[in-house]
């Protein structure tokens, strides 16, 4: 018989904890259907402050989502266009040329730190010095050679929406994303309630605290300190953003949706995860992926990612998993885990098929079979709207799905699915039933056709 969920989960957290050797370790995961679950294992390493739901910790690189956020903000609102230089928005010495778009998905080729040797002096540049010292960085590779992890890009990049907003990359970040949101526990600094974080010996089980180190003018790109429960809301949020903001109080669902399109693979031949626009995403079978990022600082790892599409999976289902060791890729591993294991022991209820309104008058004779390149297609009205799949195609993937433009119901955009963007035409009789349709311009008929018009069952040329 099948555990309880939560007994799973507990247990596979524990043993990465154990594995991992990982002094405090804090895990939640979000769904809209369930009330959280949290579990701490372990010690905070702060007498004051026993470990528990509340305790805080680095989060490192999670915070880039944050600036990426803010970034597609600035962009919707048209201060900027991803495919502005930066020069166009700040007074930069060097690389002014690279655009925001390349710097998102880290493709803009510019080295992975700020100027200097900040990791053993432990002294960031301040804003100001981050730009003014561009000079002083390499650009490793060309402009959209490859990807390749750059802070200082990111860095850049919260100079820039501080710039457009008037204010500091902290204020924004507070004013624009977290407060809107409610991740009350996500700080720009450490609180009392900090965890302790460490190096801990390989050869042995003594750990060594890790310094708190204040990125300053670098810390767009992870500086943030949180709590399991608000990141693993914030997966959620990027995976399934209506869950968490319906009213799009911090951005639109389809600017989400635009950040996850994979804008490069992380490496050319090994396709197991991508980066869209500021978001790690991870393939994990077929047409199910989590999006979201890892973070890595002293003494500390952190992982939040929410998961999309398959079958049986829950609104808004979102983990988050932070440590206190800064060698522990065990974090890493275990916040995918939890997302598949939540849908397999728990998944969405199956809500029942109901009657609906039939299709408008205007499109039921469209529904049925068609053809196009000489490929069976089928047309369907589902949900409210006109969708295709090839007759052939496998059940789980999606449907193209189209929608008239306005004031024009016999042209329809393809929105989602096969052929995304693309036009479909109905060219209809003089009784109003289509009679033939154009979809990205290739003519679909109600029979099996050549692409010069003649019937398939016709075999060779008519005479």
């Amino acid at each position: 018989m099948e555990s309880h969920p939560p007994v799973r989960y507990e247990r596979a957290v524990r043993k990465a904890q154990a594995d991992g050797r990982v002094p405090a370790l804090a895990v939640a995961l979000h769904r809209a259907d369930r009330d959280p679950w949290v579990l701490t294992v372990g010690d905070s390493g702060n007498p004051a402050h026993p470990l528990g739901p509340g305790t805080r910790f680095r989060i490192g690189s999670i915070t880039k989502t944050f600036t990426a956020v803010l970034v597609m903000q600035a962009r919707d609102e048209g201060l900027l266009d991803l495919d502005d230089p930066i020069a166009k928005h700040l007074s930069v010495p060097a690389h002014g040329d690279a655009t925001v778009r390349r710097l998102l998905s880290h493709t803009a080729g510019f080295q992975r730190e700020p100027y200097g040797d900040i990791w053993d002096t432990l002294r960031a540049p301040d804003d100001g010095e981050v730009l003014a010292q561009l000079d002083r960085a390499e650009r490793v590779l060309p402009n959209g050679r490859r990807f390749h992890y750059s802070n200082l890009g990111f860095a850049v990049l919260g100079q820039l929406v501080a710039k457009l907003r008037g204010g500091t990359w902290a204020e924004v970040v507070t004013e624009r994303v977290i407060e809107p949101l409610g991740l009350g526990a996500t700080t720009l600094h450490p609180p009392r309630e900090a965890a302790v974080g460490y190096v801990v010996d390989d050869f042995s089980d003594a750990a060594r605290p890790e310094p708190q180190t204040d990125l300053g003018g670098a810390g767009p790109a992870a500086q943030l300190w949180s709590t399991a429960g608000d990141m693993a809301t914030w997966g959620a949020y990027l995976a399934d953003p209506a869950t968490v903001d319906p009213n799009g109080r911090v951005l639109a669902t389809a600017t989400l949706d635009e950040m996850r399109f994979p804008a490069t693979v992380t490496h050319e031949a090994l396709w197991l995860d991508g980066f869209g626009l500021g978001l790690i995403v991870e393939p994990q079978g077929r047409f199910v992926t989590h999006v979201g990022h890892d973070g890595a600082m002293p003494g500390f790892r952190a992982a939040a990612y929410g998961r999309r599409g398959g079958d049986g999976l829950p609104p808004g289902l979102g983990c988050a998993v932070l440590g206190s060791s800064g060698t522990a890729r065990v974090i890493n591993e275990l916040v995918h885990d939890l997302l598949k294991l939540a849908v397999e022991l728990d998944p969405a209820e199956i809500s029942p098929w109901r009657i609906a309104p039939p299709a408008p008058e205007e499109y039921r004779s469209i529904l049925g079979h068609w053809y196009s390149e000489g490929t069976a297609l089928v047309f369907a009205w589902h949900g409210g709207a006109l969708q295709a799949r090839l007759a052939d195609g496998a059940a789980d993937v999606p449907p193209a799905i189209f929608e008239p433009l306005p004031g024009r119901p016999d042209v329809l955009r393809t929105v989602s699915g096969r052929e995304t963007g693309e036009l479909l035409r109905l060219s209809r009789d003089s009784s109003g039933t289509v009679v033939r349709m154009h979809w990205a311009t290739y003519r679909v008929t109600r029979v099996q056709d050549g692409f010069d018009g003649g019937p398939a069952s016709s075999g060779g040329f008519d005479a």
